[in-house]
């Protein structure tokens, strides 16, 4: 953030149908902060403030195919043009987790179709909005002051890249690579006054807890949560964005945001 005029939008992949994406536009945007949302489905009616709306967009986008990154990256570079904001970051939020074991019933091995999706839009489709993002962001006036500041890169993790569940390879396998990738990606940009910060949550209350089965929640709690003894809730995570924008000099770092929990091997 730190640009008192104009506001920074922050180019934000998000699950917009509620979750951890959309807390963190709801958070940013009362701060007057410029968001571009890219996602498959816009955000539901009456979740962003009508108020808001000259300072938000959405566009339509598909992870994983890189003409729709692409045509995403340029049209938000365009509408910073239109509105006078100026392009501060990206914050990678799109995820999928699907449970599958390396070798299941009847020795059926893990599918490759659940592998090759799992790792397109939670690796791939994180490096390439993010690539192309900074090629524009590398380019933006540094912020007044001693640091120079350009912009900050947030990518999502997760504590399975430090302690995956049985049925977890691919998720897991996923998210501890966006988490290798945190220092050298801050190495690689130092020189252009660019930061790159890992948040790794534990579960939070989103569509995809909410399917979780009630003996799975009743022994997570039992096994798992420390204290408060309750999952994460969204504003926390945004929060944590929050921070991690304001404090320059939190980066080339992957932050725990768990409650103190750990997960068990199973559930």
């Amino acid at each position: 953030m730190g640009r008192p005029s104009p506001p920074t939008p922050l180019l934000s992949v998000l699950p917009s149908s509620s979750g951890l994406g959309l807390a963190t536009v709801q958070d940013l945007i009362k701060d007057n902060a410029y968001v571009a949302i890219l996602d498959l489905s816009p955000p539901p009616d009456g979740k962003l403030a009508s108020s808001h709306d000259q300072r938000c967009i959405f566009i339509k986008t598909d992870i994983t195919k890189h003409d729709d990154v692409q045509g995403a990256v340029t049209r938000t570079v365009e509408w910073t043009k239109e509105t006078g904001a100026v392009l501060g970051g990206v914050v990678n939020c799109a995820g999928i987790g699907r449970p599958e074991l390396v070798i299941g019933s009847k020795a059926r091995p893990h599918s490759m179709k659940s592998w090759e999706l799992t790792m397109a839009i939670n690796l791939t489709g994180t490096f390439n909005l993010t690539r192309l993002t900074l090629q524009h962001l590398v380019k933006v006036p540094p912020e007044e002051g001693e640091d120079g500041e350009r912009g900050v890169v947030i990518f999502v993790s997760s504590v399975s890249a430090y302690e995956g569940q049985a049925g977890q390879t691919a998720y897991a396998a996923s998210k501890g690579a966006i988490r290798a990738m945190t220092l050298p990606m801050a190495r690689d940009l130092a020189r252009h006054h660019i930061r790159v910060v890992t948040i790794a949550p534990s579960p939070f209350t989103t569509p995809l807890t909410d399917q979780f089965s009630e003996k799975v929640r009743e022994n997570m709690a039992k096994s798992g949560l420390l204290y408060p003894k309750r999952y994460g809730i969204p504003k926390e995570f945004a929060a944590t964005v929050r921070w991690v924008l304001e404090c320059a000099y939190v980066n080339g770092e992957s932050i725990r945001l768990t409650g103190g929990s750990r997960v068990p091997a199973s559930l």
